[in-house]
């Protein structure tokens, strides 16, 4: 049968009384307590230091896509300029292998390295000898064209005399029936020589070439004279109206 409350009571104040009596407190009520809180303390320290040992995955987790993205990053640039320099290194021998097949004198390999592939220092010297090549050639070329021009000019001119001559014949066709044969003027011009020459063979001296030209330019200034050549042209054409009349 249970015991009536104020029964209960009493006795727990009865256990105080004892305890905080005359003679002073109860020395195992307090051992009980200090043993008690130096266990609940260890407790406590015990479970903050195996909290505290305990990793935090959480972080680790988090770290983890960071790192892994910047790896990534970094393969994708590494492999980014590779690409890249394999793009430009397979550029490169394009740009050498049509240097070849274009440049005639790669073409043309010495039988003691025909079976040597040729170097890229050999296909650029050759290439740069063949550009000067095509330089003097096109400068060549220009001259000729130049000259060309000039001798069709030329023709153009002569054909527009020629044009005009024929039709000044052809308005006035009475005309040239007098003229004189190219037979007579070579006998006049051959006139002309001759009297020339005699007076040439008489004042010239061979002895030496400094001696020749001195009596050249002498007899020039002496029988070359305008008034000495009308007089021997006036006793030629004399002489040859006397053969021909």
């Amino acid at each position: 049968m249970a015991e009536p409350p104020g029964a209960a009571a009493e006795e727990a104040w009865g256990k105080v009384d004892a305890a905080y009596g005359d003679s002073g407190p109860e020395p195992a009520l307090f051992m009980d307590g200090a043993r008690k809180g130096s266990v609940v303390s260890r407790a406590n320290s015990i479970g903050s230091t195996s909290a505290s040992s305990v990793p935090n995955t959480d972080d680790e987790d988090s770290d983890y896509p960071q790192e892994h993205y910047k790896e990534s990053y970094k393969d994708q640039r590494r492999r980014a300029h590779t690409q890249a320099e394999q793009k430009r290194r397979n550029a490169i021998k394009k740009g050498y292998d049509d240097l070849q097949a274009i440049v005639p004198t790669c073409q043309q390999q010495d039988f003691s390295i025909s079976s040597q592939k040729l170097s890229k220092a050999i296909i650029l010297q050759k290439t740069i000898d063949y550009i000067q090549f095509l330089h003097k050639e096109k400068k060549k070329q220009e001259e000729e064209v130049s000259t060309l021009r000039k001798d069709v000019m030329a023709l153009k001119i002569m054909k527009v005399n020629y044009e005009q001559i024929v039709k000044a014949h052809q308005d006035n066709p009475s005309e040239g029936k007098d003229q004189v044969s190219d037979q007579v003027k070579f006998n006049v011009f051959q006139g002309i020589m001759d009297s020339l020459f005699e007076s040439f063979n008489a004042s010239i001296s061979v002895t030496s070439f400094q001696e020749l030209s001195a009596c050249v330019f002498s007899w020039i200034e002496e029988h070359c004279k305008p008034h000495t050549l009308r007089d021997i042209v006036m006793g030629v054409l004399h002489q040859v109206k006397s053969q021909l009349y």
